[in-house]
């Protein structure tokens, strides 16, 4: 079970494995998606039909459960699946239902963890292959592999690797798990955490906050929805920013150096550098090209 890009791994390797069948595939149904509201199709449907598997798509699984019955799964392998279970379907394969998830658990529990990561200035993250109970994200572990977080990457570098991991945890694990061989451990819920959704909003920058804090929230929001504030009164979307290494005496929001090395922007502590940057209605640019346009005095403020 899955639909989004994170479970097409999991699906290939499974689909692979010589010691696992694969017989359904269970994904959300096709969504509109953008102005035209066109049909869009999960990415694990358009992965699962290239290798000719049967794909099912309820809309709620509590109300299309024969199927499931039907198929009498030994095991069900969620990922990125976008729904809870019922607890009729945790019941029904022979050795329970498990979870790749993006996070070691107990920490960031729920829909963004990958980003989360990141946006705390977490140095090391991970993927957990745990048992599926009734709460989000709170069933025993049964086997986790760490990666660590590298200040080059962003939500979708990340996102890539774990999804891999993942996806190789999660083949190398049911041989020993179903033979009962692994005993899960149970979550602490006392360290738990929580990474709730993320929406378009929270891309919008404080300028009052560090500059390395600034720069996670960049690298955790890339693709989506990335970070901006305002110039002039216009949206200002900066895809590709770094801390500023020099000092510089800038207010929160003020611009000071800006020339082909990037544009410098204070913060509540450091600076941080704009490389490239897109302008409301225009393109994206490196920022040598945006300044040829768009020259900036110093002193100037965003926000």
């Amino acid at each position: 079970m899955g639909t989004a890009d994170f479970a097409c791994p999991s699906l290939t390797a499974l689909d692979d494995s010589p010691l696992t069948e694969v017989v359904g595939v269970v994904t959300q149904p096709d969504r509109p998606k953008g102005r035209q509201l066109i049909p869009h199709q999960p990415a694990v449907k358009v992965e699962a039909e290239q290798r000719n598997l049967p794909v099912h798509q309820p809309e709620r699984l509590r109300a299309h459960f024969d199927f499931l019955t039907e198929l009498a799964p030994d095991l069900i392998a969620v990922a990125a699946y976008g729904q809870i279970l019922p607890q009729t379907v945790l019941d029904l394969p022979t050795h329970g239902c498990i979870n790749v998830h993006g996070s070691l658990l107990p920490l960031y529990r729920g829909a963004a963890p990958i980003q989360r990561a990141i946006l705390d200035g977490h140095y090391e993250t991970g993927v957990t292959l745990m048992e599926m109970e009734a709460g989000l994200d709170t069933g025993a572990m049964i086997r986790k592999v760490r990666t660590p977080i590298e200040p080059s990457d962003n939500a979708q570098t990340l996102h890539d690797r774990l999804a891999k991991l993942g996806a190789t945890l999660l083949v190398e694990t049911i041989p020993s798990y179903v033979s009962g061989e692994i005993e899960p451990e149970p979550q602490d819920d006392s360290l738990a955490t929580h990474a709730a959704k993320i929406t378009r909003d929270m891309g919008r920058i404080d300028w009052t906050k560090t500059s390395t804090e600034i720069w996670n929230q960049a690298r955790a929001f890339t693709p989506w929805p990335g970070v901006f504030t305002h110039l002039n009164g216009k949206l200002l979307k900066l895809l590709e920013v770094e801390p500023a290494d020099e000092p510089t005496g800038l207010a929160p929001g003020a611009l000071g150096q800006a020339d082909a090395t990037g544009i410098v922007v204070g913060c509540g502590q450091g600076a941080l550098r704009i490389t490239r940057l897109q302008k409301e209605g225009g393109k994206r640019l490196a920022s040598n090209a945006f300044l040829a346009g768009n020259p900036l005095p110093e002193g100037i403020v965003v926000g």
